[in-house]
């Protein structure tokens, strides 16, 4: 391996590895160390665009008529991206981390009627989920098989993505809560079943350095039923995994001993001021969970 490879290779990893919200000012003081050029923008094209898609950056769309979601279920090709709910592609500036370009997207690109009767109504009700939950929270649900299907008597799947970011470096603080919940709609079974992995990072960085990355996965099921009564069961299921997980994590924090932070290599300051958790939404984990690092304090 050559040392501009060995180099570059380095650097996609501390760029990938950058924390929530991070990645710009990571990629600063990369691009001073290597002083080169070339080796930085070969690193930078080949990480941001995995950063994006494994942090599921929202960004907002040209017209504004609201955010895309960078995951690999609305992937058509390394820079271009389908948001389901406008039915437009995004061209995406991975290291601006900007949509450049918008067009409608083709009849091909697109579920069948029959499918997107599915797909939209839990699409209305996700969303009103996750504006009650999540201060900034983005949310889009995909077909990711059997879009063409054109009336009962076939399996299809989702993807339910939901991502809610609190970046606040000026307070030294960043956060971000991911949740994937994938969907199988079991036409002789007349069931969906239902698989989530949320996952929790946070990153508390005044005079220390300490991140949280935690996660979890879930399994349930729900009748297969009209669009609209399937739309609101499943959102239901998906309230109470992710308001369970929130509780079993609120519990966490408030019962960590001052040894537990004792322990740590870098200590966080200490006020011995707990957080008001009971001043806060249910789910506001993306808001508060990152302020929580400082119980330390």
């Amino acid at each position: 391996m050559s040392d501009g490879e060995e180099k570059r290779e380095i650097a996609v990893w501390f760029l990938s590895n950058a924390p929530a919200g991070e990645i710009h000012y990571v990629a600063k003081d990369v691009r001073a160390l290597l002083g080169d050029e070339a080796v930085y923008e070969a690193a930078a094209a080949e990480a941001f665009p995995e950063h994006n898609k494994a942090h599921l950056v929202a960004l907002e769309l040209p017209d504004r008529s609201g955010d895309i979601i960078i995951t690999t279920y609305g992937e058509l090709d390394k820079n271009n991206y389908l948001d389901p709910r406008t039915a437009q592609v995004a061209t995406v500036d991975h290291i601006k981390q900007k949509c450049t370009k918008l067009r409608p997207a083709a009849d091909e690109e697109l579920p069948s009627a029959y499918i997107e009767d599915f797909r939209s109504a839990l699409d209305v009700e996700l969303s009103k989920y996750v504006g009650e939950a999540y201060p900034k929270g983005v949310c889009a649900v995909y077909c990711t098989s059997g879009k063409d299907i054109e009336g009962p008597g076939a399996d299809f799947r989702f993807a339910a993505v939901i991502s809610a970011a609190k970046r606040s470096p000026q307070n030294f603080c960043n956060g971000n809560w991911r949740s994937i919940w994938t969907l199988e709609f079991i036409d002789g079974l007349q069931l969906v079943e239902i698989k989530g992995k949320i996952q929790v990072g946070a990153h508390y960085f005044e005079e220390g350095n300490v991140q949280l990355d935690t996660n979890i996965d879930c399994k349930d099921s729900t009748i297969l039923q009209s669009p609209e009564e399937c739309a609101v069961s499943i959102t239901n299921i998906i309230r109470h995994h992710e308001s369970e997980y929130l509780s079993s994590l609120e519990e966490s924090y408030m019962n960590l001993s001052d040894a537990t932070f004792k322990d740590l290599r870098r200590k966080l300051p200490v006020t011995r001021t707990l957080f008001p958790w009971h001043n806060t939404l249910a789910l506001s984990l993306t808001r508060d969970l990152t302020k929580e690092l400082a119980i330390g304090k």
